[in-house]
């Protein structure tokens, strides 16, 4: 591994930004089949790189973008003593970079936003069956919260 660079996107970078988003998607297939079969998006990853309510991080090594996340302010449930709260997301690393701890850099970076913001409280979400997802959060010291149940 070279020297990694962690840094905020820029909207020139979007088509491999876009790459990222169908390797998720095509990683999550497996996980949830009710995912059209084509034409999915997950994400305006546009407005989250231009928004001042979000940021977008990459991963740079030698020069290529290896590895992408995002965070946003979200606006939390009525019910929780928090107004609002950092939500994490688009996290991807290309497969040749995998098992190196570039997932955890970025989350570092996504989480340092949000507390230079005031942030205390973050959330993400991941199937529950996507144990190396879920396996990286929890390395970040993530716990699971709320569990979504599905009947189909």
């Amino acid at each position: 591994m070279g020297d990694i660079k962690i840094r905020p996107a820029v909207i020139s970078e979007l088509p491999i930004l876009r790459e990222f988003e169908q390797g998720i998607i095509a990683t999550e297939r497996p996980f949830n089949e009710c995912l059209k079969p084509e034409g999915i998006h997950y994400y305006d990853l546009g407005a989250l790189i231009e928004s001042d309510k979000s940021i977008v991080m990459v991963a740079e090594d030698a020069g290529q973008i290896i590895a992408s996340g995002y965070a946003r302010i979200r606006e939390s449930k009525p019910h929780l003593i928090h107004d609002f709260h950092i939500y994490l997301g688009f996290m991807y690393v290309v497969e040749s970079h995998r098992g190196q701890g570039i997932n955890q850099l970025i989350m570092e970076a996504l989480v340092l936003w949000g507390k230079k913001l005031g942030f205390e409280d973050f959330y993400l979400e991941a199937y529950a069956d996507n144990r190396p997802a879920l396996t990286a959060y929890e390395k970040m010291g993530f716990k699971p919260s709320l569990i979504e149940m599905k009947l189909s």
